[in-house]
């Protein structure tokens, strides 16, 4: 009780809730623009999201993991939605069909990780994906959301919208400004300012947005909202969607193994099977939760690993103070209004910085891999691959077959698939170390030869 009383803990909260608000926030009017939704629709979207993201933080705190991980809209499900929206609009897909399809995979996703979670298969899973696995995948994944947050900074709208879209320059600008300052702030400042980088960056950019553009409010003021259930489309069944949906699921748990692991050093702990098993359970049933009511399903955040080693708050009460002030925010309906009118080049401006981190996460990762010029192929393979076919426009994969066409022209799920494969089925130490050895071999009686002569 007398850690909910210290202003502290509550500024320390404040701080947590911009970050869960800055990730959070992009999410749900970003997919509900690349689906043409209605203003309306996505207000409810983006208040629904709140509520859910809030109490999924709290509930993994006190009954999942029990760390300060916030558990959020997942990043790569999120670029796995935008990525399959932008191919579907190539060619021709309708998007209640996407949406519908989506739905359903999503649901069986959900099932699925509830399922890895009650039967204790988090732990197995969990050595699949090992350091070389994770820099690959951390690599790409700061890869594909900072193109999404990049493209947001140049003013470049979402969905059927950026065909013939052009980089807004004054609002690009602009956006550049911002992040430079929060990347200068997250550098230069004090540490008691640092930490605030985030919330300085979005407050501030906001605020000289609305001064320099005046921004007319495109949303009619709400008093409530409601709940509507498959709001991206009714379940449909194109198969190529709702395999490509499992399959960026089940790789999404390379986010809880990435955020449990990545916090092991900071609480100076390893994770359990029974976190593993309550992390997962609780995500399998937000997942679910996700499916119905068209929000992009959650998981564990890696870039809470950011976070917390730029800010140092790593208690549990802050955090959950800051989870629970975002979940009464998707309560109050004139406070989800208010923030649904945030420019989205501000946030991603913020989220820019944010998830640059990410390469820090992916240099850890290698840094436990013993590379040589042979075995090198299992990261390089994946990541060129990988970042290639993140570049390719989706109307380069109309020839392929449209039941793999959507895994294989996601270069996130391409190179995460590959650098499973390639990981497990070799056993890469051993190559190129072979080479040492002889080389030790054969130089070892030329030094005792040498030592001889010297005697």
């Amino acid at each position: 009780m007398n850690e909910l009383l210290k202003s502290s803990n509550w500024i320390s909260g404040l701080q947590w809730l911009f970050f869960i608000f800055t990730n959070i926030v992009v999410i749900p009017i970003t997919v509900g623009t690349a689906f043409e939704l209605s203003p309306g629709t996505i207000v409810n979207m983006l208040q629904l999201s709140f509520i859910v993201t809030g109490l999924a933080c709290i509930v993994q705190a006190f009954l999942g993991h029990k760390r300060a991980i916030m558990e959020g809209q997942s990043g790569l499900w999120w670029g796995v939605i935008l990525t399959l929206c932008s191919t579907a609009v190539a060619q021709g897909m309708p998007l209640p069909i996407l949406g519908g399809s989506l739905t359903v995979g999503i649901i069986i996703t959900s099932i699925l990780t509830f399922l890895i979670g009650i039967t204790g298969l988090g732990p197995r899973i969990a050595k699949l994906f090992k350091p070389a696995v994770m820099g690959v995948f951390m690599f790409l994944f700061g890869c594909q959301l900072i193109g999404i947050f990049l493209k947001g900074m140049l003013g470049i709208p979402f969905g059927n919208q950026a065909k013939d879209a052009h980089i807004d320059v004054s609002i690009s600008l602009l956006s550049i400004v911002i992040a430079i300052i929060v990347i200068v702030i997250s550098v230069k400042a004090p540490s008691s300012v640092r930490r605030y980088g985030l919330l300085i960056g979005i407050i501030g950019g906001w605020i000289i947005y609305a001064l320099i553009f005046k921004p007319e409010n495109s949303i009619s003021e709400a008093t409530s909202f409601g709940l509507e259930l498959f709001p991206l489309g009714k379940p449909a069944w194109d198969i190529g969607i709702i395999m490509t949906t499992v399959i960026a699921g089940l790789l999404n748990s390379a986010n809880t193994f990435g955020a449990l692991k990545g916090t092991e050093s900071m609480y100076q702990v390893e994770t359990t099977k029974s976190e593993y098993r309550a992390s997962f359970t609780i995500t399998g049933i937000f997942t679910f939760i996700a499916g119905i009511f068209g929000l992009v399903p959650n998981s564990p955040y890696v870039s809470s690993i950011g976070f917390l080693s730029q800010t140092g708050i790593i208690k549990r009460i802050p955090f959950v103070l800051g989870g629970f002030m975002f979940l009464v925010m998707g309560l109050i309906p004139p406070i989800g209004h208010f923030f649904s009118q945030l420019p989205l080049s501000i946030g991603s401006a913020a989220l820019f910085v944010s998830y640059l981190l990410l390469l820090n996460s992916s240099l850890n990762f290698f840094k436990q891999v013993e590379f040589n010029t042979v075995n090198v192929y299992r990261s390089a393979v994946p990541l060129f691959v990988g970042v290639v076919i993140m570049t390719l426009p989706a109307t380069y994969f109309i020839t392929i077959p449209s039941v793999i066409r959507p895994v294989l022209s996601s270069g996130l799920l391409v190179g995460i698939i590959l650098a499973l494969l390639l990981e497990n089925l070799f056993k890469w130490d051993k190559y190129g170390n072979e080479e040492k050895g002889k080389q030790k071999d054969t130089a070892s009686p030329v030094t005792d030869k040498t030592e001889l002569q010297i005697k």
